[in-house]
């Protein structure tokens, strides 16, 4: 995986080494199925040649290696959704899914080919038989007597497994959704807007106010806040709209018990001011969703339509709308006619009056007010204008404004005030538009919910509350659209995937019946991966989702091995009758007892460490765990109880149909 990760520049990051991480249980599992099945042949040899053991090893091959192959391509197959995804779930888990790929292509290689060859080189001695192992014994002791009772109350086992499956309908119907799980960067990005119009001093004022008082918490190391655009052309931001970066301290010290949420949940309360509207988010986090959606919280409404007045006269009742929706943080309208502009109309009359041409009034106006350019200042690579204009206090009221001078022929000086009317107006801030229609929004924060719910719920409302006229329409963006579209691909890409698995199936065992056993495991896994998901209270996110496709894999390879077992004693012990049947399904299982629990083992351990961990990319790497070992919980039930209660029933249906 390093060697093509190289080639292909991908870097050693969190996603691209937690690929890795995952895929570590289920890349031995061939290796751990392939040597169990020859230790435990060889045990059964007693004084035998050299020769006998080689033949006992190539057999014990033989006997599992295209199953192993062709369990290690599916879960590579498996994967496949992963590249599906586009923007920016793609390019957070495409490294992730790369790296999973290559390792599991190589151990399915491997697997078959190095593997048998270590084996004949390497297993040397005298080994014991599989139940002198007191742990071996242990589980078999405990387990043949659970599969005897379920083989012998079969229908009863069916019914419970379909009870398991049924209970999913729990956390499904209960677990919230979202894009993807906030990843902990370490800083908080705090951006607050005030209404229009609010003068650069006020600003200064406000941003002087909330940095001080964030500072004022134990766990916030630093803060540096900025109002109004930064000396760049992509950052149109206006003077109403303020950014915090807050820098935290390490978690280490920290008050007890406190986390990133009741953090955040302080200091927004200790920032409320009268006309200030607060949002919370981490600064990559709010950056990228800004450049991918245009918007810097969860949840966006667009009000489109074709005059400004109407569309931000929908968005403030959309803003009373949702601000009373449980799980809102936050709502604020942008206001698309808030502005003041300082408005002069020339009095053609009176300019003519004078005989003064209206150009130089224009022209007064402009080199008063905006500047006159008189030359350039080159200074290195940089150019600067030196711009020529009435100082501030001579242009700072509309008095002001009024009393500036403009020359008549006659060189008399006329006052502006004489010469043109002169107001305060109301105008846009920003004129936004898209799809050639103009548009205002209204930003949402959300705190303590999914955002699946919440928009759900967010849309009901709207649509019984706000009144649309003629013409305009609403739209919903942020992470939800992302969310939405995640999922649409995802919808198309997991069932092309499950085709692929069962074609893959079908060319192995070349039978449908054992195709429909193996497919049975995908339903089952998921079964344990939602209450896990449950329990833990996370919420169905594409991180989630690559848990899932992760786990399908591990699941139909489990499955796999035990019908190999389970067919190669029936195969090797025909069964004449019922009593015998049984006898061989029994035999068949406890034979894949000890290589399946180590298999189990060797995952779950591969995932445990995530969880003991704190680092960036844990909250996300958590997610794609957890689903992987509830999911192992309950595939290890089917492997080794549903899966041998199914094949019994079927057999024995075909052994009641022999002449």
């Amino acid at each position: 995986a390093f060697i093509v990760m190289s080639w292909q520049g991908i870097t050693a990051n969190i996603m691209s080494l937690g690929g890795i991480a995952i895929a570590v249980g289920a890349m031995v599992d061939a290796s751990i199925v392939m040597v169990e099945n020859a230790h435990r042949k060889l045990s059964e040899i007693t004084g035998g040649t050299v020769q006998e053991k080689r033949d006992a090893l190539l057999l014990a091959a033989k006997e599992v290696g295209p199953g192993l192959f062709f369990s290690l391509l599916i879960i590579t197959v498996s994967f496949l959704p992963v590249f599906a995804l586009t923007g920016q779930s793609a390019r957070l888990f495409a490294p992730l899914a790369f790296t999973k790929t290559y390792s599991m292509a190589a151990a399915s290689i491997l697997s078959v080919t190095v593997v048998p060859l270590l084996m004949l080189w390497l297993i040397r001695g005298r080994l014991l038989p599989e139940a002198a192992n007191p742990i071996n014994r242990f589980f078999i002791r405990l387990y043949q007597p659970i599969l005897a009772l379920a083989l012998h109350r079969k229908w009863l086992t069916l019914i419970i497994a379909g009870a398991l499956l049924v209970s999913m309908a729990i956390p499904i119907f209960r677990t919230g959704s979202e894009f993807m799980p906030a990843l902990y960067e370490g800083d908080l990005l705090y951006m607050p807007v005030t209404l229009p119009g609010a003068s650069v001093a006020e600003a200064k004022r406000i941003l002087q106010i909330t940095d001080r008082t964030i500072k004022q918490t134990p766990e916030v190391e630093s803060v540096f806040g900025k109002a109004g655009q930064s000396d760049s052309a992509t950052d149109p931001a206006p003077i109403s709209m303020m950014e915090t970066v807050v820098r935290l301290k390490p978690r280490g010290q920290w008050r007890p018990g406190m986390t990133v949420d009741k953090l955040i949940k302080e200091m927004d309360a200790a920032t409320k001011m009268p006309g200030l509207v607060n949002s919370w988010g981490y600064p990559i986090k709010t950056r990228l969703d800004m450049v991918t959606t245009g918007i810097r919280t969860p949840v966006g409404i667009e009000i489109s339509g074709d005059n400004l007045n109407t569309i931000g006269e929908v968005a403030l009742q959309v803003e009373q709308a949702v601000k009373n929706i449980s799980g809102t943080r936050s709502a604020f309208a942008d206001r698309v006619m808030g502005a003041k502009y300082l408005e002069i109309v020339p009095n053609r009359d009176a300019i003519a009056r004078y005989g003064i041409d209206l150009g130089t009034v224009q022209e007064v106006i402009a080199s008063a007010l905006g500047g006159v350019r008189l030359a350039e200042s080159v200074q290195g690579r940089e150019r600067y204008g030196i711009m020529l204009r009435y100082d501030r206090p001579f242009r700072e009221s509309i008095g002001d404004v009024k009393d500036i001078l403009v020359a008549a022929p006659d060189g008399a000086q006329i006052p502006l005030g004489e010469l043109a009317a002169i107001t305060i107006t109301n105008g846009p801030p920003m004129i936004v538009s898209e799809n050639a229609r103009l548009n205002g929004w209204v930003y949402v924060d959300i705190a303590g919910r999914d955002i699946g719910s919440y928009v759900k719920e967010a849309q009901r409302v709207v649509a019984e509350k706000v009144k649309l006229p003629a013409g305009y329409s609403i739209g919903w963006s942020g992470q939800f659209e992302q969310m939405l579209e995640a999922r649409a691909r995802l919808n198309i890409a997991i069932p092309a995937t499950i085709a692929i698995i069962f074609v893959l199936l079908i060319l192995h065992f070349g039978r449908l019946d054992r195709t429909l056993m193996v497919m049975l495991s995908l339903p089952f896994g998921l079964v344990g991966g939602m209450w896990t998901l449950y329990l833990a209270n996370y919420n169905f996110s594409v991180a989630v989702a690559v848990g899932f496709i992760a786990l399908a894999g591990v699941a139909v390879e489990t499955t796999v091995i035990m019908l190999i077992y389970l067919d190669q004693q029936v195969r090797h012990h025909p069964p004449q009758n019922r009593q015998q049947l049984f006898d061989a399904v029994m035999h068949g299982a406890v034979l894949r007892v000890r290589p399946k629990l180590m298999t189990v083992s060797v995952i779950v351990a591969g995932l445990l460490p995530i969880f003991f961990t704190e680092g960036f990319g844990s909250d996300v790497m958590r997610r794609i765990a957890l689903p992987m070992v509830g999911g192992m919980v309950t595939t290890t039930l089917l492997t080794l109880i549903f899966v041998p209660v199914v094949y019994y029933i079927y057999e024995g249906k075909r052994l009641e149909r022999r002449p």
